[in-house]
């Protein structure tokens, strides 16, 4: 390492005189301070202060990451949750209407009018509903669990009261022809392009440690052997020059670190090239999943009035003696299946809604 300096001084008149015939021991009474500036010739301070700043507003872009991501979790778990009520009260209801059932095949059974199998079969069908019911308790329950915990509170004292979606709710129109540019709203993307310009001005560190760091330092003070003239003119003394300093030989220290920041810049553009692709994709699966789930739910609805109808042609037919009871279990179990699928549809439209809306960094407005 090589140095040099220049220096301009004003030497304190009541400083000890060492060339003077004196004892050994003397007193000597000093208060100083130093100053010592950097100047920034070749940019190290400069992009050290921009690649702490971009990587400060990476960490805050990465919070507000976090952020969309937890309000996004909650609003689908709460319609996933409200998709559960529904699935609750169809099973529900199904439940009591084969229990319904059951009573009037056992009053036929005894009655010499049905079959033993057909009495088994209204059986087993309440029992598989009732299954099924006791199980959707436990989904919902855990549901809502996941709920108060992402809103911090225990899930042994919270609750939601229970309120089944209406078959014909649908999500919010999105238009599907949004700007790319909302993508610049998105946190992720937000944070990845800070990380591109912090690495970016680490580049420029690495290059200014090649040439000499200059500084300007300054030194002001009092010093006296006396205490009682310490704080007068003649103790006053000052020192100011500037300095360079340049590393001769480091065993390609510097070079190995501009490598280095060269590597992590192509990394991060790399990962932020990466970013804004994932983002153009979680918006387009989205949108497409809204517009293929939004023909399902026709199609779906469509089925149900189907399998509606069936069933009741089923039970009179029953009734009339002119079917099986089996005609009967069919046609229920298609109704049931017909309306959990309904219901099951609803709950991903909401969520893909939600999901695009996160997409879009969290909403859109002009």
């Amino acid at each position: 390492m090589g140095c040099s300096r220049a220096t301009r001084a004003r030497r304190s008149a009541n400083a000890p005189d060492f060339n003077s015939n004196r004892s050994r021991y003397y007193n000597d009474f000093a208060l100083d301070a130093d100053v010592s500036y950097e100047i920034d010739v070749w940019g190290r301070i400069r992009n050290s202060v921009a690649s702490a700043r971009a990587s400060e507003q990476a960490s805050a872009a990465d919070l507000a990451t976090l952020d969309l991501a937890l309000h996004a979790e909650l609003a689908s778990d709460y319609f996933t949750l409200r998709s559960e009520d529904t699935q609750q009260a169809l099973l529900d209801r199904t439940a009591a209407d084969y229990a319904s059932a059951l009573e009037l095949t056992q009053n036929l059974y005894n009655g010499g009018a049905a079959a033993l199998a057909d009495l088994d079969q209204a059986k087993a069908q309440l029992e598989t509903a009732l299954t099924q019911a006791t199980d959707m308790h436990l989904r919902r329950a855990q549901t809502e669990h996941a709920i108060a915990v992402l809103l911090g509170e225990s899930p042994s004292r919270f609750q939601v009261e229970p309120q089944p979606f209406a078959l014909d709710v649908t999500p919010p129109a999105i238009d599907a022809g949004l700007p790319s540019a909302l993508l610049e709203r998105r946190p992720d993307i937000a944070a990845a392009e800070r990380r591109v310009a912090a690495a970016n001005a680490r580049i420029g560190v690495a290059r200014a440690a090649y040439f000499p760091v200059f500084s300007l330092s300054g030194t002001a003070g009092f010093e006296s052997t006396q205490a009682a003239n310490l704080m007068t003119a003649p103790s006053v003394f000052w020192a100011v020059g500037p300095s360079a300093v340049l590393t001769v030989f480091d065993a390609g220290l510097h070079r190995a670190q501009s490598v280095q920041a060269h590597a992590v810049y192509d990394e991060q553009v790399a990962n932020y090239r990466g970013t804004v692709l994932a983002a153009y994709q979680d918006v387009e699966d989205n949108i497409a999943a809204l517009r293929q789930l939004q023909e399902e739910s026709v199609s779906q609805a469509a089925a149900v009035a189907a399998t509606t109808g069936a069933l009741e042609q089923a039970q009179y037919r029953y009734k009339a003696g002119i079917a099986t009871y089996l005609e009967v279990v069919v046609a229920e179990n298609a109704s049931l299946s017909a309306r959990l699928s309904a219901a099951d549809i609803q709950e991903r439209r909401m969520i893909a809604s939600v999901q695009l809306v996160k997409a879009l960094g969290g909403g859109w407005g002009r």
